[in-house]
């Protein structure tokens, strides 16, 4: 439904909202009233500066964080200012997806516009647009046309997030602005976190015995990605950076007035593994853009490039040829996945974006893999690089849908500035004309623009399976930290499946065939763990013949009806459950420690369900390929008990059991 607060933003926009007389602060409250947000004018020497808070079950979790902006060759907007006016509302955010963690959302969420204008000088305008849900809240700010900003030159903004208390937090810091976000969460006091370092979104910080909060953005369009950096001696403050132009980096954004920014986004939460269930980041963007949905479909995906050139037992040359993308068109077609991936190498393009994406090499026959794709019942997605498609993209496109691809794995971007940004709406809206679905690797985080565009299935924006070719980085503890971490912008281009499990203190890197230090079990749950809605098997196709996880990475769904975190603590272990239809599947995996555990099964309806668990055989922690395979009846209010090897895992599905 169309949200009545997004009239009245363009309202306060304009500068025609009715004053209220409100110039105390102004509070807004989330609809269970757990959330309390207070907006106020701090006054500070001779300024008054535009400041919000945010309590939790009537305890601060936010301090006093600014609020403003900074344009180009112009005093900063925000830090002296008086409140105008403002104006509370409410609203019911209702509305269905065609993929993601859940199908149908219901979000109620309170609002509160506050319009407010400089002191002194060029009395400037300036408007925040506050949305408080049950679980968190979000704002932005509103620009509105004036004869000082008619076009905004933006330098920075003054955005703070100030925590009440110290806490631990988990940090992805980046050398700089120009990275596809992969590499290591770490874990360290808030305060621990150097004062230069460039920490991505999103982050995760404990408010210890209060609250756990994500911050991270909703909505990043026609505008630079947002960064935080921790600013003061010993503060507890983490404030906002913007990805600077290319071309201009004294510039983040220029935009022509009136404007609203992207939304900044708190997730709040009693225990971190309940932020996993929030639709915070979809909820805050617009609805689709494409009418006709139907051929918009998830699905799974064989893929040729992690194993290496490699397939056993064959009467060809394993590589980038046609008789090797044949058999991956084999195999999905066995298994009933609906794609097939063909990764770089089939065109002139290349990974430095050279060539031409309409120019095929000779080794690859891809008129007759089309044919031969279609006569399986298999669609094929092909990669390209960014500057390849943005050089034709029209004419690419064109030729894509002409040939019957389903889909394009746009890659290598690694960048999140204002024209950057656009490239992705550019894309997205080109290949929905064309009926082409998206994947964007070597990208920044996702921002929920899947709601507005649900062509684009899923993003990397992370460090996935593909670095265990040449790297020990992508340990289990690291598995653990992501559920916390990135998956709450949303879906994950992480690539699981790997089949050749060794133990962490035998794993060695390599590029063919490659290894992965987690249990077999560990492998099959994250097909759960992970959301994605082009979900891959990253192994070579005889890798899965004859195994008995097979039948469950077979069975699992790319999107969902419904998301639950069940437990878990980020580094240590993680518990998700998620329902498709009328079934249950259930993913838990664990760092290098083995553990078990009781979960709780409160999430299943009523009746009897028949519980088919793959889990870590009594010997994984010394023979990590090696798995059980039980059943059982269980009933919601009863708990199933997992006992999980080192870097082990266990993954599980529910069907009711047939009528009597």
């Amino acid at each position: 439904m169309r949200s009545p607060s997004l009239k009245a933003a363009a309202l306060l926009a304009a500068g025609q909202l009715a004053c209220f007389g409100q110039t105390a602060p102004a509070s807004c409250v989330s609809p269970d009233r757990q959330i309390e947000l207070t907006v106020r004018t701090l006054e500070k020497g001779a300024e008054a500066a535009l400041v919000y808070s945010v309590r939790y079950a009537g305890n601060p979790v936010i301090a006093d964080s600014r609020l403003g902006i900074d344009p180009l060759e112009q005093p900063p907007l925000g830090p002296d200012v008086k409140i105008l006016k403002t104006q509370p509302g409410s609203t019911l955010e209702s509305y269905r997806l065609p993929h993601g963690k859940t199908s149908q959302v219901q979000h109620p969420y309170n609002s509160l516009l506050v319009d407010a204008e400089e002191r002194r000088g060029l009395a400037r305008r300036l408007g925040v647009e506050f949305r408080v849900f049950n679980d968190g809240l979000a704002f932005r700010y509103h620009v509105p046309q004036q004869p000082a900003l008619r076009e905004l030159r933006l330098e920075r903004e003054l955005t703070e997030f100030s925590m009440a208390r110290e806490g631990m937090s988990w940090p992805l810091i980046l050398r700089d602005f120009r990275t596809s976000y992969e590499d290591d969460y770490v874990s360290l006091p808030l305060s621990g976190i150097k004062r230069e370092a460039l920490v991505a979104l999103p982050f995760l910080v404990e408010v210890p015995g209060r609250a756990w909060l994500a911050i991270t953005e909703a909505h990043l369009e026609n505008y630079p990605g947002m960064y935080l950096t921790r600013t003061g001696g010993g503060s507890l403050t983490m404030t906002a950076r913007l990805a600077p132009r290319p071309d201009r980096p004294e510039i983040a954004a220029v935009r022509e007035t009136p404007f609203a920014s992207p939304w900044r986004v708190v997730q709040i939460a009693r225990e971190p593994v309940q932020l996993i269930e929030s639709n915070l980041v979809t909820s805050l963007n617009p609805p689709s853009k494409i009418a006709d949905l139907s051929w918009i479909r998830p699905g799974k995906t064989s893929w040729t490039w992690w194993s290496g050139d490699l397939a056993k037992g064959v009467d060809f040359k394993p590589g980038m040829n046609t008789p090797t993308l044949k058999h991956y068109i084999d195999f999905s077609a066995s298994l009933g996945l609906e794609y097939a991936l063909i990764d770089e190498g089939w065109s002139t393009n290349n990974a430095k974006g050279q060539g031409d994406l309409r120019q095929i090499k000779p080794e690859i026959d891809l008129p007759a893999l089309l044919q031969h794709a279609r006569s399986k019942g298999v669609k094929l997605w092909l990669w390209a690089h960014w500057e390849a498609v943005d050089r034709h993209m029209e004419e690419v496109f064109s030729l894509f849908e002409k040939w019957g691809v389903a889909g394009v794995k746009i890659d290598f971007m690694d960048r999140d500035d204002q024209w950057m940004v656009n490239f992705y709406y550019r894309a997205a809206e080109a290949a929905a004309r064309h009926k082409l679905m998206l994947d964007f690797h070597g990208a920044y985080k996702p921002t929920g623009m899947s709601r507005t565009w649900p062509n684009v299935l899923t993003f990397e924006g992370g460090m996935g399976l593909e670095y265990i070719k040449w790297s020990a980085r992508v340990t289990a503890a690291h598995n653990t930290v992501l559920p916390f971490t990135r998956l709450l912008a949303g879906p994950f281009d992480y690539t699981p499946g790997a089949m050749n499990n060794v133990r962490p203190d035998d794993f060695t890197p390599r590029f063919v065939e490659p290894s992965v230090p987690h249990t077999r079990a560990h492998q099959t749950a994250l097909y759960v763990i992970l959301e994605s809605a082009l979900q891959m098997l990253c192994d070579y196709p005889g890798a899965y013949q004859g195994q008995k996880e097979t039948d469950f990475i077979r069975a699992v769904p790319a999107a969902w009806d419904e998301t639950r975190g069940i437990a878990g603590m980020p580094g240590e272990y993680v518990v998700i459950a998620r329902r498709k239809g009328p079934s249950w599947y259930l993913g838990a995996i664990t760092n290098r420690s083995a553990r078990t555990l009781e979960v709780p099964l409160a999430f299943l309806g009523g009746g009897e369900f028949q519980a088919t668990l793959y889990a870590d055989a009594p010997d994984a922690a010394l023979n990590p390929k090696n798995t059980v395979v039980t059943t059982q009846t269980v009933r919601r209010g009863g708990t199933l008990r997992l006992s999980l090897a080192p870097a082990g895992g266990a993954a599980a599905v529910f069907r009711p059991a047939a009528a009597r």
